[in-house]
This record gives C-alpha cells, sequence and structure tokens, in this order.
C-alpha cells in the first residue's frame, strides 16, 4: 500500500517555526526568507486542510492539534539527522566547501593561498565565488562568506582571520625616477584611487598635515585590484591594505615609501551559519584561514 506523505519542505517549515514561535525566526535557522516558510506553512495547512497556527502580530502560535502534531514530528526529523550522521558521506556525495568572499581579497590573498589547504585536505573541493555586497544581501547558502568586521548578524558566528592597515605603496622604479623623501614630495607624483573606497588619500594627507596637497595628477579605478596593478605597474601611487600587498612588499614588486602613518582598516572575517558551525570543512577551513592570517 502506498504510504501517504505531506510535502516534506513544507513539513520542515512547519516544525521549525512551531518548535521557535516565528516564521522569522525560522527562516533564519533555514536560511530562507520569512515569505517562503510563510508559503510552506500554507501550503501544509491546505494539504492537512486545517489550520496550524494562530497569528498574532510577530509571533505564531499553534494550535492545539498542530501542538500534538509537531510533537509527533519534531522527534522524526532528529532520528533522521541521527540516522544520517551514522552512515556517513557516500563517496559519490560532493565535499564541495562553497566560499564568497570580495573581489581584490581573493585575488590577492586567497587564491594565492589556496594551493596549500587543498595540499593538507585533498578530500576538501573549494569553490569560491567573488561579491562586495553586504552578508545578508547574499542569495545563495555558502558555507563560508568572508567579510569585514567585526560585524555582528543574526544566526551567524563570526572570527577575525586577518587584519590590516593601509599605507602609500608604489613601485621601485617609479621612485628611482621620482624620490619621495617627505609626504609634500607627493606634489610631483600620480594619486591612484578606487571609486569605492574615495575618502583614503584625503584620510592620509590629513593625517600628515597636507589636507590641501594638490599631487600631479590622479586616477581613479572602480576596482580596488585595478588600483593595485596600476601601482606595481609604476603608474602612481596607491593606498595599499598591509594584508593584501604583503606578498608584493615581501617579493619587492612594491615598495613603502614612508613608515607612516598607517591608517586603521576593518578586518577580515569569516561568517558561518550557526547551522554549518560544525561542519568539519568549515572547521578545517576557518582554522586555515586562521593560521595564514598569523603567519601574514
Amino acid at each position: 500500500m502506498k504510504k501517504v506523505l505531506p510535502p516534506l519542505n513544507a513539513l520542515r517549515a512547519f516544525e521549525a517555526a512551531g518548535r521557535l514561535g516565528s516564521f522569522k525566526e525560522a527562516a533564519a535557522e533555514l536560511h530562507v526568507t520569512q515569505g517562503a516558510v510563510s508559503q510552506h506553512v500554507r501550503l501544509l495547512e491546505t494539504w492537512l486542510g486545517a489550520p496550524l497556527f494562530e497569528r498574532h502580530n510577530r509571533r505564531v502560535k499553534l494550535t492545539p492539534a498542530a501542538k500534538d502534531y509537531l510533537e509527533k514530528v519534531g522527534p522524526l526529523f532528529e532520528q533522521l539527522a541521527q540516522a544520517t550522521a551514522r552512515y556517513g558521506l557516500p563517496e559519490t556525495v560532493s565535499r564541495t566547501l562553497s566560499v564568497n568572499a570580495p573581489a581584490t581579497f581573493t585575488l590577492r590573498w586567497l587564491v594565492p593561498r589556496l594551493a596549500t589547504f587543498r595540499a593538507g585536505h585533498p578530500d576538501v573541493e573549494v569553490a569560491v565565488e567573488t561579491s562586495n555586497g553586504p552578508l545578508e544581501s547574499l542569495k545563495e547558502d555558502y558555507d563560508v562568506v568572508i567579510r569585514g568586521g567585526p560585524d555582528t548578524f543574526y544566526g551567524y558566528s563570526m572570527r577575525p582571520f586577518l587584519s590590516e592597515e593601509r599605507l602609500p605603496v608604489c613601485s621601485p622604479a617609479l621612485l628611482e625616477r621620482l624620490p619621495l623623501r617627505v609626504p609634500g614630495d607627493l606634489r610631483q607624483h600620480t594619486l591612484l584611487h578606487t571609486s569605492s573606497l574615495p575618502r583614503l588619500w584625503p584620510d592620509w594627507l590629513a593625517s600628515v598635515q597636507l589636507p590641501a596637497l594638490r599631487p600631479a595628477a590622479a586616477l581613479t579605478f572602480d576596482h580596488f585590484y585595478l588600483t593595485l596593478q596600476a601601482a606595481i605597474d609604476g603608474i602612481g601611487i596607491a593606498m595599499g591594505p598591509t594584508a593584501l600587498v604583503s606578498d608584493d612588499l615581501a617579493a619587492g614588486r612594491l615598495v613603502a615609501p614612508f613608515d607612516g602613518p598607517r591608517l586603521p582598516s576593518r578586518s577580515y572575517c569569516t561568517y558561518v551559519a550557526d547551522t554549518k558551525v560544525g561542519d568539519e570543512r568549515v572547521v578545517l577551513f576557518r582554522s586555515w584561514l586562521e593560521q595564514q592570517g598569523r603567519a601574514s
């Protein structure tokens, strides 16, 4: 005899909303929109032919019959999770770890180091997507999100792993053509800007008491990695984040003509949904990032 089962996604939404007493909190736990949870619950109510919740402004309350239903359904999800954990991951199941990180950070810091992670953990595939948008605007459910911080987001664990400051950097060849002995010598140079970070040069010049300094020229790029590449190519002087230019400074592709001052900057942090904090792949990748951050 064919077993009759309710729509399982709808049942999962009902279980989370009933246990938490809130569609909003259920949506955060399931990493979907509040509207999606509401739609799933309505679908289950239609399928059952009976209401499941009493709606009260921002909270919801189970009907007596739904409360009894939840007491029977809830343990089934826990049993399913335990059975799956005991069974383990089949070899055919993907071990891909999805990561979302800012483009310049990915290009200049993460990609050059990823080979060491792969060497240490060959069974974990890493899929990296770049985005500079805020965490709450991301539509995909990533395992690890890298952004500036520290910030607090509901339902997410945050851990900093890489700190940085900002200071002027340029190519050694540029200094040979036009030496920089004091900050005032910047009047002879081209200053490189990034449209999304317009305050970097004004703030640094103000810190050396030269707020009205007018350079020989200025050039603005829409991406920070283009600004840094222009500095490497000897086009001008950029405000370089120490974390992202450390390899170039070590290799001699860039130099820092002044010891200071350095502008403070936000740290790089990992943001992981609370439901994924214990994932073995996430734990390994976070620990590796923190180790690399200390080494940098």
